[in-house]
């Protein structure tokens, strides 16, 4: 707080600066030095370099080489280095012992905004109800809820923090006010929108391609070093050493940096379907199962990615999707034909090729069965055309998987009949 009231009123000069002003001055040290050396081998031209004017001229270089690196990183990354060397050159800034998580800014400050404008419009004109107690409860367990995806599933508090929420919304359907059931309701569809947003943020950064910069960046920075003409019997040796540097630097970052960057997204999207499969439960609890339904119809993104995601995640997905097709035949719901038709042609191809360390998902031999005949059921009910697209996606992914489940042989055997019929 002090060095950015400093910086603002000038006070304080910043870090950055100070090394700039230390960077231009050793360059201007620099390049004298090189120029006495360059014009004393045009004067003394009959005269071999003594070894100890090699090891000057090779220490200069060095210096210009890395001051150049240095530069180059000041300018790359600004606000890291800055924060570094507030804390090497002299401690003007204090270091925070702990960062806020990612709920307490813009996500968070989202979805309680999201919850109270949910709820205006619900309790709009009601006068039987107090507004303001409400939506402080629905405030309260929205934000319960948003931990839930903050704090490690390893912590303690991850299970004290999940009881509290379970007990906000058993005591909230306890009292049985309509009011509270709206709450209850309110926040869990905010909790599972915002849940599976961040499980597809997370699957896909462990697809995001690693960058590469290549090797022309360091040519063109020796390239760009005064005097580099004086040089030109070092440049090969310099190259050829900063190559097999790089590259060995490159190949051991990338592939640690990549390794516990992969190991730290899949612990965190194995939470965060745990996370999810519980929100499902809860939505299915409270009488509100039907947002899950359309949201799980419009995750497409998600569907994808977890095609390639681990075993343990995809387990936990395709209990996801196994509880949310188990719904589609309630007699008490209302589902638009539309969001069973995406959810089908979504999902299935999961349901083919995901596996849990064998050959099938983690579904008992009953669970499977019982999808198997929601399905096929399903199908049945939609229009001829409806079903050649579904079944046709089945078997496209069907033929190529390892997997005998699920079998919707008996539905694409009835379509292909009333087809036939269809053309007499």
């Amino acid at each position: 707080m002090v060095t950015d009231l400093g910086r603002l009123y000038g006070c304080i000069a910043s870090p950055l600066s100070l090394l700039n002003s230390i960077f231009m001055s050793t360059v201007n040290m620099t390049a004298k030095m090189l120029v006495s050396v360059a014009a004393s081998s045009r004067a003394e031209n009959t005269e071999k370099w003594k070894l100890t004017d090699h090891l000057r001229f090779m220490v200069m270089l060095m210096t210009w080489l890395m001051l150049w690196a240095l530069r180059f990183l000041m300018d790359l990354f600004p606000s890291s280095l800055s924060s570094s060397l507030d804390y090497l050159l002299g401690g003007l800034s204090s270091i925070e012992p702990f960062q806020q998580a990612p709920y307490s800014s813009s996500a968070g400050a989202e979805a309680l905004s999201s919850s109270g404008s949910s709820l205006d419009l619900i309790l709009h004109n009601r006068v039987d109800v107090d507004g303001q107690a409400v939506k402080s409860l629905a405030k309260s367990l929205t934000h319960v809820l948003a931990l839930l995806n903050e704090i490690p599933a390893s912590s303690r508090k991850f299970q004290f923090t999940m009881a509290m929420a379970d007990k906000i919304m058993e005591d909230n359907a306890r009292h049985g006010h309509w009011a509270l059931l709206v709450v209850n309701r309110t926040a869990l569809a905010l909790s599972f929108t915002r849940t599976s947003a961040l499980l597809h943020r997370c699957l896909k950064s462990q697809t995001s391609p690693s960058v590469n910069y290549g090797d022309s960046w360091r040519m063109r920075a020796i390239n760009t070093i005064p005097f580099s003409s004086c040089i030109a019997s070092y440049v090969k040796v310099i190259a050829m050493c900063f190559s097999t540097t790089f590259s060995w630097f490159n190949t051991a970052t990338v592939h640690y940096q990549r390794r516990s960057h992969n190991s730290d997204r899949e612990i965190m999207a194995e939470k965060l379907t745990q996370v999810l499969l519980w929100v499902t439960n809860k939505l299915s609890c409270y009488g509100d199962v039907n947002e899950a339904l359309v949201q799980w119809s419009f995750a497409s993104g998600l569907a994808s990615l977890s095609l390639t995601a681990s075993p343990r995640v995809q387990g936990s997905i395709v209990e996801i999707s196994a509880f949310l097709f188990g719904q589609l035949t309630r007699k008490d719901l209302e589902i638009d034909r539309q969001v069973k038709f995406r959810l089908l042609v979504l999902w299935v191809p999961l349901f083919c090729h995901a596996n849990n360390g064998h050959a099938y998902p983690i579904l008992t031999s009953f669970q499977k069965a019982e999808i198997e005949k929601i399905m096929d059921e399903v199908i049945s009910s939609f229009p001829p055309r409806d079903q050649e697209v579904i079944l046709t996606h089945w078997l496209e992914n069907y033929a190529v998987s390892v997997s005998d489940w699920p079998n919707l042989r008996l539905a694409y055997d009835r379509w292909c009949q009333c087809t036939r019929e269809s053309v007499a």
